[in-house]
This record gives structure tokens, C-alpha cells and sequence, in this order.
């Protein structure tokens, strides 16, 4: 009877360390799995992005509900990365994608942990570049010629000056040309209401300034403008 005693009190104790083993390192399970980065260069007008395999990016694992990270690792050339001798439980793993701004946003994905098992994390993909997390404004700009005798025809207002304000300001923040095409492009826009503006010409060849407006709404977005039409002296 002593000796059952004895054992209980040796065994509960070694029951309930068991039963409550926290997360972090010390088990036989792993967690592994991908990254890609996907590139948002700026200059490009049709707003695509590349994706490739995210090589030496940093990695970071949250062992349950720590609110810091408990390890971090390194992804190899292919992106991928492995956390080793994890015990059972709940983990976070993250990698940083970083805004035009410079501000860095964690892309988190949550897992639970079996004991000995190799966890395949769903693939994380991190975003770079100048144009992440910014929009576009495309817009047309036709000019409507004319001389003494009136309007002798239309085209596209090819190397016109197009300038870009927010609502409710008097100074533009940006300004561009009209392309060969007819086209203009601001590029690295945040969310607002933004006027454009662009001037055509009296009779007299005094400037007058025509405008359209635009608010963006959601990042990583191409808005068009209204096309403008503006009269210039041939």
C-alpha cells in the first residue's frame, strides 16, 4: 500500500507535466513549407506582378499564444524553410511582405501540431516592390486642333502635360506626358480623391485647365479617368 503511494504520488505529478507541455521545442514534430515573393516593380503599366521562390527570407514561428516569436529560420534557395523537434500544440508561422512605404506587414498562416508528425504549411507568400500596396491612374487625353478657320481635326495630345492633385489642394503632388498613344500614367498611388488636370488653349491661345476626378479606393488597382478632349491651336 505504501509502495502504490508512494508511485502515485511519483506518477501524478509526471502525468500532468506531460498532459501540459507547452509548445516550442523539445518534441519529435515538424513544420515546414514555402515561400514565394511576389514582385511589384513599378513602371509597369498593366499592374502584373512576378512570383518566384522566396530565397533567404527570414521565417519566424510562434510557439501557441507567446506574443514573440520563439525561433526563426532562413529559406533556402527554392523557399523553402522547416522548423525541427517541435512538441504538439498550436503554431503561428510568418514572413514579412514590406509596403512602397517601407512599413512591413506579417503574412501568418496558424497550424496545429500532432505529436511526430511533418506538417506541410500552406505556401506564404510575401509581397516587394515599389508599386505594392499603391494603385494607378490611366487615363486619355485627345486633342481637337485648330487654326483661324476653326477645328481642322483630332488626334491623340501626345507630349501634353497632364498634372495630378488631391481634392482640395491647389499644387499638383505629380505630373506626366501624354504617350504616343494618347495615354498618361500616375503610378504609386495611396487611397484618395485625387483631380487630374490637364489645359488646352483659347482661341487666343490663353491656357484654360480642364479637369476629371478620381477617387481610389483599394490598393494594387488600376483606375481609369474619364477621357479628356481639349482644344490646341495647330
Amino acid at each position: 500500500m505504501k509502495l502504490f503511494l508512494k508511485l502515485t504520488i511519483v506518477l501524478i505529478p509526471l502525468m500532468l507535466l506531460y498532459g501540459c507541455t507547452k509548445e516550442g521545442e523539445g518534441g519529435t514534430a515538424t513544420i515546414q513549407g514555402k515561400v514565394f515573393r511576389v514582385n511589384h516593380d513599378d513602371d509597369n503599366y498593366s499592374m502584373r506582378a512576378d512570383t518566384m521562390a522566396a530565397a533567404k527570407e527570414d521565417v519566424f514561428i510562434v510557439y501557441g499564444d507567446d506574443i514573440v516569436y520563439g525561433d526563426d529560420t532562413e529559406t533556402g534557395e527554392d523557399g523553402t524553410y522547416r522548423f525541427k523537434y517541435l512538441t504538439p500544440g498550436t503554431y503561428t508561422i510568418y514572413a514579412y511582405s514590406e509596403l512602397a512605404s517601407g512599413e512591413k506587414v506579417a503574412e501568418m498562416k496558424t497550424v496545429e501540431l500532432k505529436r511526430g508528425e511533418t506538417l506541410t504549411v500552406e505556401d506564404i507568400f510575401i509581397h516587394r516592390g515599389k508599386a505594392y500596396g499603391t494603385s494607378m491612374i490611366r487615363g486619355q487625353v485627345w486633342a481637337q486642333w485648330f487654326d483661324k478657320n476653326g477645328v481642322i481635326g483630332t488626334s491623340e495630345a501626345y507630349e501634353q502635360r497632364v498634372y495630378l492633385m488631391r481634392l482640395g489642394e491647389n499644387y499638383h503632388i505629380k505630373d506626366t506626358r501624354v504617350g504616343y498613344d494618347g495615354y498618361y500614367y500616375f503610378q504609386k498611388l495611396e487611397p484618395d480623391t485625387y483631380v487630374i488636370c490637364v489645359y488646352g488653349q483659347t482661341s487666343d491661345e490663353i491656357p484654360v485647365p480642364y479637369y476629371d476626378t478620381v477617387t481610389i479606393e483599394k490598393t494594387d488597382t488600376i483606375y481609369d479617368a474619364n477621357p479628356m478632349t481639349i482644344p490646341l491651336k495647330a
